[in-house]
C-alpha cells in the first residue's frame, strides 16, 4: 500500500488532473488516473501542486531584529550594515538560535523547504555560525538549511575576516561568500573576489558573493567573479547576488558584461523586495529600480532564481517570508507580466533556485522526494497574483505545515455569499 496519494492536483507545466503517489518518501507515480490505495489521500481538486519553494538568498541570523537598535531612517544598504555592526556584539548565541528557529517555523507554513542563508562570520565568537549550524542539523527533517560564509564587513576591510571565514568553514558552512563592492578600494575587491574564488576552489566548495550591490554603474565586480570563474574552472557552481549595478549601465556594457557571465555559466540571484527598497535612495527623478537585468540574463541563458533576503531587520521593516510575494514584486519591477515570463519568474523560485543550490532529487517526477505544495490556487499565474494559502505542505511524503482554504463571504440583499477571485471558470 501507499503511503499517500494526492488526487486532481494541476502541474505547474500544465498537466491536470493529475493523481501523485507518494512510497517510502519518494514520489512513486503521476497519472491521470491512480488505481491505487493509501494510507493517507489528499483531494487537490484542481488546485495547484507545486515543488516548494526555495529561498536562494537570506539572512537568518539578523531576521527578527526589526528596531534594534533604532530603524534604519535612511532605508539605505550602508545604514543598515551600519546598524547590524551596533548590534552585532549584543546578540548571542541562544538569541541567534531562537529567532531562527521561529523563522525556520514561518518558512515552512509558507511552503519554503529550502533557504541559502548568508551568515556573518566578521564576529569574532562565530556566535551566529555555531548558531545557524545547529538550527541546520535540527531543522534538516523538515527544510534544507544551506549556509554561506558572509564577511558582512569586507573580505580584506576586516582585519580578522579571512582566518574567522575559515574558520566557519571547518566548521561545516558549505558555500563561501564575499562583497567585494563593500571593500576599501575597486582593487581590492577585486583582490577578495580572486582570494574567496581561490579558497572556494581549493575547498571543492560552491561560491555565492554579494556582488555590485551599487547603483553605481562602475561597480563591475561580477567580471571579476566571471573570469576566475573561468580561470579556476568553477562553471555552473558560482552565484552572482544582487548585482544591481548592471541595473544602471549602458546597454553596450551591459550586454558584454552578460555575454561574459553566460560563457562561465555564472548563476544568478535576484532579490525583488530588497533590491526595489535599498536601490535610488540617492536619485531623486526619474528614480531608478535598482534591480538586475534579469529578461536579458534568462534571455543568454543564465540560471536566475530569486531571493527574499531580508524579513524584519535593519534592512527591511516587513515581509512574512513568502516566495510568492517576491516573485509578484519581479512582476512589476522587471515588467515581466507575458505569460512565459512569468511561469519563467515561477521558476526563479523553484526549480531555477534547486540548481543553484545544487538540490539532489528535487522535483515533480518518479523518483524525486516527495516535497510538494498544494495552494490555493490553480496554476502558476493564479498562484503569483493572489498570492494564496498554501494548503498542505508535504516534506518527504508527510503533510508538515496545513491551512485551512481561505473563502471570504459578502452579505448582498442579506444572503451570505463565497467570494471566489480566481477566473470566472475556476472553482471554488
Amino acid at each position: 500500500m501507499l503511503d499517500l496519494i494526492i488526487r486532481g492536483g494541476n502541474l505547474p507545466d500544465g498537466s491536470s488532473p493529475v493523481d501523485i503517489a507518494v512510497a517510502e518518501g519518494r514520489i512513486a507515480a503521476i497519472a491521470p488516473r491512480l488505481e491505487a490505495e493509501a494510507r493517507e489521500q489528499i483531494d487537490a481538486r484542481g488546485r495547484l501542486v507545486s515543488p516548494p519553494f526555495i529561498d536562494s538568498h537570506f539572512h537568518i541570523d539578523s531576521t527578527l531584529t526589526f528596531g534594534r537598535p533604532r530603524v534604519n531612517a535612511s532605508g539605505t544598504l550602508l545604514e543598515g550594515i551600519a546598524l547590524w555592526g551596533e548590534l552585532r556584539p549584543q546578540l548571542t548565541f541562544e538569541e541567534i538560535k531562537r529567532r531562527a528557529l521561529r523563522f525556520c517555523r514561518w518558512a515552512i507554513a509558507r511552503g519554503n523547504l529550502a533557504v541559502r542563508s548568508h551568515v556573518d562570520v566578521c564576529d569574532p565568537s562565530l556566535a551566529a555560525v555555531q548558531a545557524l549550524l545547529e538550527v541546520r542539523a535540527q531543522i534538516k527533517p523538515y527544510l534544507d538549511l544551506q549556509l554561506v560564509a558572509f564577511p558582512q564587513q569586507g573580505y580584506l576591510r576586516c582585519r580578522e575576516a579571512p582566518g574567522l571565514l575559515e574558520r566557519a568553514l571547518d566548521l561545516g558552512v558549505e558555500v563561501v561568500g564575499g562583497i567585494p563592492h563593500f571593500e576599501r578600494t575597486a582593487a581590492e575587491g577585486a583582490l577578495s573576489v580572486r582570494k574567496l574564488c581561490e579558497l572556494a576552489a581549493e575547498r571543492g566548495l560552491p561560491v555565492d558573493m554579494h556582488c555590485d550591490e551599487s547603483d553605481d554603474p562602475h561597480s563591475r565586480f561580477v567580471e571579476n567573479l566571471a573570469c576566475e570563474t573561468e580561470r579556476l574552472g568553477l562553471h555552473g557552481r558560482v552565484t552572482g547576488s544582487h548585482l544591481t549595478s548592471l541595473h544602471s549601465m549602458d546597454n553596450y556594457y551591459a550586454s558584454k558584461l552578460i555575454d561574459l557571465m553566460a560563457e562561465a555559466r555564472l548563476n544568478v540571484v535576484a532579490n525583488p523586495l530588497i533590491n526595489i527598497t535599498l536601490q535610488g535612495r540617492h536619485d531623486t527623478y526619474p528614480k531608478r529600480r535598482g534591480l538586475t537585468r534579469i529578461r536579458e540574463q534568462m534571455a543568454a541563458g543564465l540560471t536566475v532564481a530569486l531571493g527574499h533576503d531580508c524579513v524584519l531587520d535593519p534592512w527591511y521593516p516587513l515581509g512574512s517570508h513568502d516566495m510568492l510575494e517576491v516573485v509578484h514584486m519581479a512582476v512589476h519591477v522587471a515588467q515581466m507580466t507575458g505569460t512565459a515570463q512569468m511561469h519563467a519568474l515561477f521558476d526563479a523560485v523553484t526549480v531555477n533556485a534547486a540548481r543553484v543550490l545544487e538540490l539532489a532529487d528535487y522535483g515533480l517526477v518518479p523518483g524525486c522526494h516527495a516535497d510538494m505544495v498544494i495552494l490555493q490556487a490553480r496554476d502558476p499565474i493564479e498562484a503569483i497574483r493572489l498570492r494564496p494559502a498554501r494548503l498542505w505542505v508535504i516534506r518527504r511524503g508527510r503533510v508538515i505545515a496545513r491551512t485551512e482554504p481561505v473563502l471570504p463571504q459578502v452579505a448582498l440583499d442579506g444572503l451570505w455569499q463565497p467570494v471566489d477571485f480566481g477566473l470566472p471558470e475556476a472553482s471554488a
